[in-house]
């Protein structure tokens, strides 16, 4: 039985309520996205909004910022009634939004982007760049954010783009701050920050709508929680009033069991390792193996160094030098084409790197395997379609079909599109940067499921993650990393969270 409903329908508007959404409908070809849908939000609290992915969150936020039009519903915010055409209308109302999929102007330094559309125009009508450049180091020295105003986007890593855009929405001095998934790019410590930012705008009268699948953060910081599933309401609860298990429940209809569902897989050979990894000042002296049927977690803070060792493994970016040995024979990869045709896949933690957003669903998955598919110079298009299909069937992709554009689909959906990409290749070493990032509860344990499974069959599986309990529990050896250089190895029955923080803080290293 699900926690009753704290907001009746048909409830009147409170004076301490700052957003009132009421009735809300939206459809698109082959899916409803919304039916019917309630949200209050008060003044001077953090209400969080959760459900599984394609639930209909980002959609309900998008209606209410003006990028989708309600095809019906009723929304009162700061106590009239508004319908906003334009993101600029909902930005000038005094609302703003962290999408979960960063969009920056790579080639922009983080002034620029942060003062994007409103730039301060000094004499003669020129951007006056030194006093925006001011601006932005005043304004994330009040943060406590450690950026260079001056710094290209493109040379930040993802967890300090995603601090560049909370500092860009909360610069806009907003009455409500969307965060969509603010925490899927950043380590324990920035989250620790991101919180404290957070109870600071509270203080300050500003409403947070915070939406998360990390439950554990939700019960943390929420005061109310709303849950939607399949584009319905399921209800509104107080946070002190539920629990971890409850609002799984909620979100996808039955109890869940066996999150980190690890299973014994028979550990062989070694199949890929890197010797003398070098790359300037981004990482140094990297020694690592992973073996058949083994998952190695990398664990480390935001700027460790991770994700650059694993692209450069991957052909994505050069080194200085080191070697690459598969199966004990060295070889050169020096581009992705390299490591695909050495039977290799990489799942990038961004998904807007890894997809063809235009391109749709068969496409993106088939794409890294499409030579397998050319029959007498012709591609075969229904052999796309069937094991596409059947890709859909495994991971639960949530699509109205293959010729769908991976643009419209969820985050989480996104992410499962990648991973089929690399089950078709039938890759035998997989590099998984924050494979679940963005994936709600029920999808996570799908994929840890699908992670087992593979390791059984033999695969040898690198996995990055910034989550702790997915490091410990997934991963047969983790490897720590600080500051570009590895800091120790546990092995999985020895690993434990304070362990890997003191190695990853650079507090301890293993001898």
């Amino acid at each position: 039985m699900y926690p009753p409903m704290l907001f009746k329908r048909g409830e009147k508007m409170g004076q301490d309520y700052l957003l009132e959404m009421v009735g809300i409908t939206k459809a698109f070809p082959g899916v409803q996205a919304l039916d019917n849908v309630d949200l209050r939000v008060r003044k001077g609290t953090v209400h969080a909004l959760v459900g599984e992915n394609g639930a209909g969150k980002s959609t309900l936020m998008k209606v209410l910022i003006g990028l989708y039009k309600a095809d019906a519903g009723t929304i009162r915010f700061n106590g009239g009634q508004v319908e906003f055409r334009t993101i600029y209308d909902s930005i000038s109302a005094g609302i703003s939004m962290i999408h979960q999929e960063l969009s920056p102007v790579p080639h922009m330094t983080v002034a620029e982007n942060i003062f994007l559309g409103r730039e301060l125009i000094g004499r003669f009508g020129l951007v006056n760049d030194r006093e925006m450049e001011k601006r932005t180091a005043e304004m994330l020295a009040q943060l406590e954010i450690d950026i260079d105003p001056k710094k290209k986007m493109r040379d930040l890593s993802t967890a300090y783009t995603q601090m560049v855009e909370i500092a860009k929405a909360i610069s806009w001095d907003s009455k409500l701050v969307i965060m969509d998934e603010p925490t899927s790019a950043i380590t324990e410590k920035e989250v620790e920050h991101l919180f404290k930012i957070i109870g600071w705008l509270k203080e300050e009268g500003v409403a947070i709508i915070y939406i998360s699948h990390r439950l554990d953060e939700i019960l943390q910081i929420a005061d109310e929680i709303t849950v939607l599933r399949d584009g319905v309401l399921i209800g509104t609860v107080a946070a002190v009033d539920t629990t971890k298990e409850r609002l799984i429940e909620m979100m996808v209809g039955r109890e869940l069991k066996h999150l980190f569902p690890k299973e014994e897989a028979r550990i062989g050979e070694v199949a890929l390792e890197i010797k003398g990894f070098c790359s300037g000042n981004r990482f140094q002296d990297i020694d690592l193996y992973v073996r058949k049927g083994e998952i190695l977690g990398i664990a480390g803070l935001m700027g460790a160094g991770r994700t650059e060792v694993m692209e450069s493994l991957f052909g994505i970016n050069p080194r200085d030098r080191g070697d690459v040995y598969i199966n004990n024979i060295k070889v050169e990869i020096n581009s992705p084409r390299d490591a695909v045709n050495h039977r290799m896949g990489f799942l990038t933690e961004d998904r807007g790197t890894g997809l063809f957003l235009p391109l749709a669903v068969d496409d993106n998955m088939a794409i890294a395997n499409l030579s397998s598919y050319i029959k007498a110079g012709l591609v075969s298009q229904k052999a796309i379609e069937d094991d596409c299909s059947a890709m859909v069937d495994l991971l639960r992709i949530k699509t109205p079909g293959l010729d769908q554009i991976a643009d419209k689909l969820s985050g989480g959906n996104q992410q499962k599109v990648l991973i089929a990409r690399w089950l078709l290749l039938n890759a035998d070493m997989l590099i998984l940067d924050e494979p679940t990032r963005g994936i709600d509860v029920g999808a996570k344990a799908e994929i840890h499921r699908l992670m087992a499974n593979l390791a059984k069959q033999g695969r040898a599986i690198i996995m990055i993650s910034s989550e702790l309990p997915e490091i410990l529990g997934m991963s047969d050896r983790i490897v720590v990393m600080h500051e570009g250089r590895i800091t120790g190895e546990l092995t999985r029955e020895e690993a434990t969270q304070e362990k890997i923080m003191r190695l990853a803080t650079g507090m301890a290293r293993a001898i």
